[in-house]
C-alpha cells in the first residue's frame, strides 16, 4: 500500500507541548505505569525519566480519560508509540485492518474482536500524535478516514465471501471478493472527503448492480445485498467487551425511509436524476467509494456529475442550500458567541457554517469551472481562491478557523472518545480542553475560540448578503389605493409569494390602519419603514405566503404596534427574528401579541453570549425584585419575570444559540427561581394573617418534569408541599389563629393560587398537587411524618417510581434533609426484580391503552417514546440497590440515571441507543412544544418549523427523519422489552 511521508518520532521531542491536568495526577498515573511496567526496564525507565516525551506521554494521558484506559490495558504500546516512525506505524495498523478478514480460520466474532483491537490501537496512536503536534490534524483525519475504510473494506470483503460461501453469491475470484461484483459502499460528508474527526461517525451509501451477475437467484439480490449491509454495519458499530469500530450511518441513501439499505444502481440513479434535492447535491461532492466494487463506485460517481454540477451558473441553489441552516439569519448580529456549551459543529460559526460556505459555491459555479470539483474542504478554499471566487485573505480566514476548530474538535472527543462536538460548561472542564489544545490557561483559548467564530459567522453572513437582490426597492412595490398594482404583483410573484393578489390585499388591509395596533399614524409610518425588511425575510422562509399570513393574524390581535414598530425600525435583526417567529413558532406569535413586552428582551446584546443557567437567572431575578413591593406586586413582577425569561430561553433555543437539553434545564431552572419566590411571598403573606407555628418548617418538592429538571416551555408544575413543626405546637400565634395541619393547608392553597390564578399578566404556572399521597383524596399538605410513613408503608410501585423523579426545590434546611432522607431511604430499599419489572411494565401498559398515542410523532406517548424511555429509568433507579450500583442518590435527570445505571444494569448497547434517543426525543420535543400546541404533523404544520425539527436534529428532510422517529421508538420498544419482560400469564399492572 502507498506509504505516506516521514514523521519525526515521539521520542525526539524537545518540548512538552501540553501541561498536565494537575501535577498530582500525573505523578499518580507515573506510579501506576511504572507498576505495570515491571518487566519491561526500557518502559519503567522512560516514564522514571524527566524528559520532554516523558512529561508529553504523562500529561496527554492525564487529559484523556480514553488514552489513559488505554495506556493502562496495555503499556506496550506507549514504547511503539515512541520508537516508531509515525507514518510507518499508522500504516501497519490501517494494512493489518484491511486484511483482517483473510486471518485463518476467521469468522465474525474474530474478525469482529480483531477490528476493534486494532483500533483501539490506532486511536491510542492517532490521538497521541495529534495531541503531540508532531502530525498535524488535516493528516490525523486522513490517517482516521483511511483506517475507517480499511476496516469497512475487511467488513465487505468478509461479508461477501461468507455469502460465496453460502450459495447465495457466485464470486468472480473469491480471493479478492470484491472485484466486479458490482456491489459498492459510498463514505459521504467527512468521510468521503477524508476528513473524519477523531470519534466520527461514517455515514455510507451502498449500491449493487443486478446487471454484474454475482447473485445466483437475481430475484433475492436485494434482500442478499441488504443482509451483507445489515451485516457490515453490525461488524463495524455492534459495542462488545472489546468496543466498537465506527458507528455507521446508513440515512443518506434515496428516500430512506421507503428504499432497502442496498439500492439497486439504475434506481438510485434515477432518483438523484428525478427527485434528487439540493441537500444531496451538496452531499455528493464529497462522496468517494470506500470498499466493495471500487471500479463500480467510480463509475456511478462520474454518472452523477452532471447531477451534482450543473451546466449553468446556479445562483438558485444558494436560497435552498442557505434553507439547510436557515436559522442563521434569526441570531445574526446579537453580540457575542457564548464559547462554554458551544456546540463548535452545528452552532453560530461552526465547522457547518464553512462546509456550507464552500459547497454553496461549488454548486453554483462547479457546472463551469471543473477545478472547484474537489472533496475535501481545505483542497475547495484552494481551488475557489485560485477561480477568484473568494479572496485570499478570506480563504486563509476560513483555512486557520477550519483547522482550529477541527483541532479542538478532536480533542471534546478524545477526552472520552465521545461523539459530541459541545465545549464543556464548566471552567474546570473547559480548562481540559484548553491544556489539550497547547494552551496554558482558559481565558487566552476561550478569547482565541471567540474570535475565529465570530471570523467564520463574519464570513458566512457575508455570503449571503450578497444573494441576487430581492426588488425591494423603491418603486417596486405600492400598496396605496384600492386595486392591485401590476408591477407590486409581479415583484411579490418573483419574491417567491405563490399568491401575490392575497398578499397585496392584506398589506393594503395593514396601511389602511384597519387594524387596532395600526390606528395611529406613527405605528402606520413605523410600519412602511420596516415592510421592505419584513417581506424580505418572509420570502427568504419556506412558505412566504404561511409566515406573512401568520403575521397578519398576529397583527390583528396586537393591542398597539407603535411599541414593537418602532423596536423593530430601529434594529432589523428583531425583524428577522419576528419573522422566524411567525413562521415556525405560532406559540411564541401569541404570546407576543399579547405581551409585546417580552420582545424587550432580545434587544440585549448578551442574550445568546449568556448561558439561560441557575447563577444568570437567579442575578437578573433578584435584580428585578429589588425594593419594596406589596404581595400583590411581587406576584405581578414574578409573572412578568418569568414570561419574559420563558420567551427569551424560547428565542435562544429557536435561533439555536441553546440546545433542547440546555432549554430544559434553563426552563426547569426558572421554575425553580419562581417556586421559591412565589413561595417566599406567600409564607409571608400567611404570616401577617395568622402567625406562625411553633418549630414550623416548610419544603416544596417537585415532582414530574420539573423534578427532573426537563421542563419544557409549556409545562405545567408537579409539586408536593411538606410540613413539620412542635409536637406540642396546638395553634399559630396569629390575631387568627390556625392548627397546623390547616395552616400548611392553607399556605398550599395560597401557593397554588399565587401560581395558576389568572391576572393581566396572565398565569405563572398550571399547578398539579396529585401526586401527593394518596392523591385527591389525601390532604393538601403533607407532613413529614406522614410522608415518610405513607412511603415507607402504603405507596404503590407507580408512586415509587414518581419519587425517583422528587427533587426539594425549596425549604427550610432541616426539613429538606429529612425529605431526602426520605427519598434516598425508599429508593434504595432491596426489591424483587420481577415484580418491580411486572409493576412498572404494567403501569406502561395500562397507560398505553388509556392514552393512545395519536401517530408515532406523539414522542411522549408513543410506544418506544420518552415515557418508554422514563419508565426504564425509573425502573432502573429502584433496582439499583438491590443489583449494588453505584450511584449519585440525588440525581434525577432520565439521561443521567440511564448514563449512570444502564450500561452495567442492561449494556452498554442499549445505554447508548436510549441515550441517543432520549437526545433525539428531547431536542425535537423541546422545539415543538415551543412553538405549537398539540402534536406535530408535518402536513399541517408550518413549513418554517419543519426546517427547525430537522436542524435540531440535523436530519436532511421529514422522510428520513420519520423514518429515523420510526426505527428509534422501536428500538426504545425493543429494549424496554427485554428490560421489562412481559411476565408470564400476561400483562400484570398494580391498580393504585
Amino acid at each position: 500500500m502507498l506509504r505516506g511521508p516521514a514523521f519525526p518520532k515521539l521520542k525526539d521531542l524537545r518540548d512538552p507541548v501540553i501541561l498536565p491536568a494537575s501535577q498530582e495526577k500525573l505523578e499518580t498515573l507515573r506510579d501506576e505505569l511504572v507498576k505495570l511496567a515491571d518487566g519491561n526496564p526500557e518502559l519503567g525507565a522512560f516514564l522514571v525519566e524527566d524528559t520532554p516525551a516523558s512529561r508529553f506521554v504523562l500529561s496527554a494521558l492525564t487529559l484523556s480519560q480514553y488514552l489513559r484506559d488505554i495506556a493502562l490495558r496495555s503499556p506496550r504500546l506507549i514504547l511503539q508509540l515512541l520508537n516508531s516512525e509515525p507514518g510507518a506505524l499508522i500504516d501497519q495498523r490501517i494494512e493489518e485492518a484491511q486484511n483482517a478478514w483473510k486471518a485463518e480460520d476467521v469468522n465474525e466474532a474474530r474478525l469482529m474482536s480483531d477490528l476493534r483491537l486494532s483500533r483501539q490501537d490506532f486511536s491510542f496512536f492517532a490521538g497521541m500524535y495529534d495531541l503531540s503536534r508532531t502530525v498535524d490534524t488535516r493528516q490525523i483525519t486522513i490517517w482516521l478516514s483511511r483506517f475507517a475504510a480499511a476496516a469497512l473494506k475487511s467488513a465487505v470483503d468478509f461479508s461477501l465471501l461468507s455469502a460465496h460461501d453460502q450459495g447465495k453469491l457466485r464470486l468472480d475470484d473469491p480471493r479478492r471478493p470484491s472485484r466486479r461484483s458490482g456491489f459498492f459502499v459510498l463514505g459521504m460528508g467527512k468521510f468521503g472527503a477524508e476528513e473524519l474527526n477523531y470519534s466520527s461517525d461514517i455515514d455510507i451509501v451502498a449500491i449493487f448492480n443486478p446487471e454484474a451477475g454475482v447473485v445466483r437467484d437475481p430475484d433475492e439480490s436485494s434482500d442478499v445485498f441488504s443482509r451483507i449491509v445489515r451485516r457490515l454495519v453490525k461488524i463495524m458499530q455492534e459495542r462488545t467487551r472489546d468496543g466498537y469500530v465506527f458507528r455507521t450511518d446508513v440515512r443518506l441513501r434515496p428516500d430512506p425511509g421507503a428504499t432497502p439499505l442496498a439500492v439497486p444502481y439504475r434506481a438510485a440513479l434515477l432518483y438523484y436524476e428525478g427527485r434528487g434535492q439540493n441537500w444531496e447535491r451538496a452531499a455528493f461532492i464529497k462522496a468517494r467509494p470506500v470498499a466493495g466494487d471500487i471500479e463500480a463506485g467510480q463509475g456511478f460517481c462520474n454518472e452523477l456529475v452532471p447531477f451534482i454540477y450543473r451546466k449553468y451558473l446556479d445562483y438558485a441553489t444558494i436560497t435552498d442550500i442557505h434553507s439547510i441552516k436557515r436559522q442563521i439569519h434569526a441570531h445574526k448580529g446579537f453580540g457575542k458567541i457564548a464559547v462554554r456549551g458551544h456546540d463548535i459543529k452545528l452552532g453560530r460559526g461552526g465547522i457547518r457554517e464553512i462546509e456550507f460556505f464552500v459547497q454553496t459555491q461549488q454548486l453554483i459555479a462547479g457546472g463551469r469551472t471543473p477545478d472547484l470539483r474537489v472533496r475535501s474542504t481545505d483542497e475547495a478554499l484552494s481551488a475557489l481562491s485560485s477561480a477568484q471566487w473568494l479572496g485570499h485573505s478570506t480563504e486563509e480566514s476560513l483555512r486557520f478557523a477550519y483547522w482550529f476548530l477541527r483541532h479542538v474538535e478532536n480533542r471534546i472527543q478524545m477526552r472520552r472518545d465521545e461523539q459530541t462536538h459541545t465545549l464543556p460548561e464548566s471552567d474546570q472542564d473547559l480548562r481540559i480542553i484548553a491544556l489539550m489544545s497547547g494552551y496554558e490557561d482558559v481565558e487566552p483559548f476561550i478569547a482565541d475560540m471567540n474570535e475565529v467564530l465570530t471570523s467564520v459567522e463574519r464570513h458566512y453572513s457575508r455570503l449571503f448578503e450578497h444573494e441576487h437582490e430581492l426588488g425591494t426597492g423603491e418603486g417596486n412595490l405600492v400598496f396605496t389605493g384600492d386595486g392591485d398594482d401590476p408591477n407590486t404583483l409581479e415583484q411579490l410573484s418573483r419574491m417567491g409569494f405563490e399568491r401575490p393578489s392575497d398578499i397585496s390585499r392584506i398589506i393594503r388591509t395593514w396601511h389602511y390602519g384597519r387594524y387596532k395596533a395600526m390606528h395611529s399614524e406613527r405605528a402606520r409610518k413605523h410600519l412602511t419603514e420596516i415592510m421592505p425588511v419584513l417581506l424580505k425575510a418572509f420570502a427568504q422562509t419556506r412558505r412566504a405566503d404561511e409566515a406573512l399570513l401568520n403575521f397578519d393574524k398576529f397583527l390583528s390581535g396586537l393591542p398597539a404596534g407603535i411599541q414593537l414598530f418602532s423596536l423593530l425600525s430601529s434594529n432589523t435583526n428583531l425583524s428577522t427574528l419576528l419573522v422566524s417567529i411567525m413562521a415556525s413558532a405560532p406559540r411564541l406569535a401569541e404570546i407576543i401579541s399579547r405581551r409585546p413586552h417580552v420582545f424587550d428582551g432580545v434587544l440585549d446584546p448578551q442574550l445568546l453570549a449568556e448561558l439561560p443557567n441557575r447563577a444568570y437567572l437567579a442575578g437578573r431575578l433578584g435584580a428585578f425584585l429589588q425594593g419594596d413591593f406589596l404581595y400583590e406586586e411581587i406576584l405581578d413582577r414574578l409573572r412578568i419575570f418569568a414570561s419574559e425569561q420563558k420567551f427569551l430561553i424560547g428565542v435562544r433555543l429557536l435561533t439555536g444559540a441553546i440546545s433542547g437539553d440546555r432549554a430544559s434545564k434553563a426552563f426547569s431552572d426558572l421554575a425553580d427561581l419562581i417556586l421559591e419566590a412565589a413561595f417566599a411571598a406567600v409564607r409571608l403573606e400567611l404570616e401577617h394573617q395568622h402567625g406562625r407555628i411553633s418549630g414550623g418548617q416548610a419544603a416544596i418538592v417537585g415532582m414530574g418534569k420539573l423534578g427532573s429538571r426537563e421542563m419544557t416551555a409549556g409545562s405545567d408544575i408537579d409539586i408536593i408541599v411538606l410540613y413539620a413543626h412542635d409536637p406540642d405546637c396546638a395553634d399559630s400565634d396569629g390575631e387568627k389563629p390556625l392548627d397546623p395541619s390547616r395552616y400548611y393547608a392553607r399556605l398550599t392553597q395560597r401557593l397554588a393560587s399565587a401560581l395558576s390564578s389568572p391576572t393581566a399578566e396572565g398565569v405563572l404556572y398550571e399547578v398539579d398537587l396529585r401526586l401527593r399521597p394518596s392523591g385527591n383524596k389525601g390532604p393538601i399538605a403533607t407532613s413529614i411524618q406522614s410522608f415518610r410513613k405513607y412511603q415507607s408503608d402504603s405507596a404503590w410501585t407507580w408512586e415509587h417510581m414518581a419519587l425517583t423523579r422528587a427533587r426539594v426545590v425549596s425549604g427550610d434546611a432541616e426539613l429538606v434533609a429529612q425529605a431526602r432522607a426520605v427519598f434516598d431511604q425508599v429508593l434504595d430499599r432491596k426489591r424483587d426484580a420481577a415484580e418491580i419489572a411486572a409493576d412498572v411494565r404494567g403501569m406502561r401498559m395500562r397507560i398505553e391503552q388509556e392514552k393512545k398515542a395519536a401517530s408515532f410523532w406523539d414522542l411522549k406517548l408513543a410506544p418506544g417514546g420518552l415515557m418508554d424511555i422514563e419508565f426504564i429509568a425509573q425502573y432502573l433507579r429502584l433496582m439499583a440497590a438491590s443489583e449494588q450500583v453505584r450511584f449519585n442518590r440525588g440525581e434525577t435527570r432520565t439521561l443521567d440515571i440511564i448514563k449512570s445505571l444502564a450500561p452495567a444494569m442492561i449494556g452498554h448497547d442499549e445505554a447508548e441507543r436510549l441515550v441517543s434517543a432520549l437526545k433525539a426525543f428531547t431536542e425535537l420535543s423541546q422545539i415543538i412544544r415551543l412553538c405549537i400546541d398539540g402534536e406535530f404533523d408535518p402536513e399541517k404544520a408550518p413549513g418554517a418549523l419543519e426546517d427547525l425539527v430537522l436542524r435540531v436534529v440535523d436530519l436532511p428532510d421529514i422522510a428520513t427523519l420519520e423514518a429515523h422517529v420510526l426505527k428509534t421508538e422501536a428500538d426504545v420498544r425493543a429494549i424496554f422489552d427485554k428490560a421489562l419482560p412481559e411476565p408470564e400469564g400476561g400483562e400484570d399492572a398494580e391498580t393504585g
